[in-house]
C-alpha cells in the first residue's frame, strides 16, 4: 500500500509540500497539484482520512439524532439532511433513539467520542444542560432547548391555523385535532393553540385527542381513531399529521364512512405518503428539503465560527388534494 513518502518520492516533492496539497492548506501551484493528484492516482494512494481529520481537529461527520426513521417524516428529513450535508463534505452518523433517554444519552456520548464537528437534535428526552454541556455546535429541530441553543421549526401555528380554517369553510359542524401529548414542549403544539383559537372564534364544535408520550408508536393510532368515532360519531373534520391522518382514511373506510362526503381530512407535513393515499390527502405542507439545508448550515456556520440566529422558523403551505 502506497504512503505519503511515496507518492512525494514519485512526484519529487518533499513529503512537507504534498501534505498542503492533501490539505489544502498554504500556496500550492495547480501544476504541483495536478503532478501530486495524477501521482496519487498512479500509486492508488488513499489518504488517511482519520489522520487528516486529527490534523484539521475536523472529523467532517455531523451527528443526527431522531425519534426514528421509521417514521415518514424523519425518514424523509433524514435522508435530506444527509444529501445536504454530503454536498457540503460531511458525512451523517444516524441515531434512532426511539424517546428513550438512556438510548439517547448513549448516542451523545458517542457522537462525542467519536468527536464529531456537530450534531442535529430532533429527539429531546435529556436534560436542557446536558445538551448546553456537549460544548460543540448542536441544532434542535422543532423544540427551542435554550437560549444558546440554535432551533428550527415549520410555522406550526400558520398551520394550525390554515388547517381549522379550511375546515370551517367547508362547512364541517364537529371538528377534531389528532396530536402528540401536549407535556411536550415542542413547537408542534401551536398547531393546538392556532386550531383551538380557530375554533373557539367561530364558536366550532371541536375536540382534541392526544397520544400518550410516545407520539411515534403508531400502533396507538388505531384505538385513538376508533374511540374518536365511538365517542363523537358526528365528527365531520379532522386535522391530524399525515401518518395519523391515513389512519383517519382507513378506519372512515371500514366505518363506511366516505371522506370528503362524510369527514374532510387535512393533514401535516406532506410526506410522499400524502399523495399516495386514497383519496389523496390534503395537507399541509413542511419544506423538508429547505428544512435539511437550512439545518446542515446552522451546524457549519457554527462550525465555523459564525453566529447563527436562535430560532429559524420557516414557512408552511397548504397542498389541497381530494381529502377534503
Amino acid at each position: 500500500m502506497a504512503t505519503i513518502k511515496d507518492v512525494a518520492r514519485e512526484a519529487g516533492l518533499t513529503v512537507t509540500t504534498v501534505s498542503r496539497v492533501l490539505n489544502n492548506r498554504g500556496y500550492i501551484s495547480a501544476a504541483t497539484r495536478e503532478k501530486v493528484y495524477r501521482v496519487m492516482a498512479e500509486l492508488d494512494y488513499q489518504p488517511n482520512e482519520i489522520a487528516r481529520s486529527l490534523f484539521r481537529q475536523r472529523s467532517k461527520m455531523i451527528g443526527l439524532i431522531v425519534p426514528t426513521v421509521s417514521h415518514p417524516f424523519f425518514g424523509e428529513l433524514s435522508t435530506a439532511i444527509e444529501q445536504h450535508a454530503y454536498a457540503a463534505g460531511y458525512k451523517i452518523v444516524l441515531c434512532n433513539s426511539h424517546l428513550d433517554q438512556e438510548k439517547e444519552r448513549d448516542y451523545v456520548d458517542m457522537l462525542k467520542r467519536h468527536k464529531v464537528d456537530g450534531i442535529i437534535m430532533g429527539s429531546h428526552t435529556l436534560g436542557v444542560e446536558e445538551y448546553e454541556n456537549l460544548n460543540m455546535p448542536v441544532v434542535t429541530i422543532d423544540r427551542q432547548i435554550s437560549a444558546t441553543i440554535p432551533s428550527l421549526s415549520s410555522d406550526n401555528y400558520e398551520g394550525g391555523r390554515i388547517a381549522a380554517r379550511l375546515l370551517i369553510s367547508k362547512g364541517c359542524r364537529k371538528v377534531a385535532y389528532i396530536c402528540g401529548s401536549l407535556k411536550l414542549e415542542l413547537f408542534a403544539n401551536r398547531r393546538h393553540d392556532a386550531f383551538v383559537e380557530e375554533m373557539t372564534k367561530t364558536k366550532c364544535p371541536h375536540v382534541v385527542v392526544q397520544t400518550n408520550i410516545d407520539v411515534f408508536d403508531t400502533t396507538q393510532y388505531e384505538a385513538l381513531v376508533n374511540a374518536l368515532f365511538t365517542e363523537h360519531p358526528e365528527t365531520d373534520g379532522v386535522f391530524a399529521s399525515d401518518l395519523k391522518a391515513a389512519r383517519v382514511i382507513q378506519t372512515c373506510v371500514r366505518l363506511g364512512k366516505r371522506v370528503p362526503e362524510d369527514v374532510r381530512i387535512v393533514g401535516y407535513d406532506d410526506v410522499r405518503l400524502a399523495s399516495f393515499l386514497v383519496p389523496p390527502l390534503t395537507t399541509i405542507r413542511q419544506p423538508i428539503d429547505e428544512m435539511a439545508d437550512q439545518l446542515v448550515g446552522l451546524i457549519l456556520r457554527q462550525i465555523a465560527g459564525e453566529s447563527v440566529p436562535m430560532d429559524t422558523v420557516l414557512p408552511v403551505a397548504l397542498v389541497e388534494r381530494s381529502s377534503t
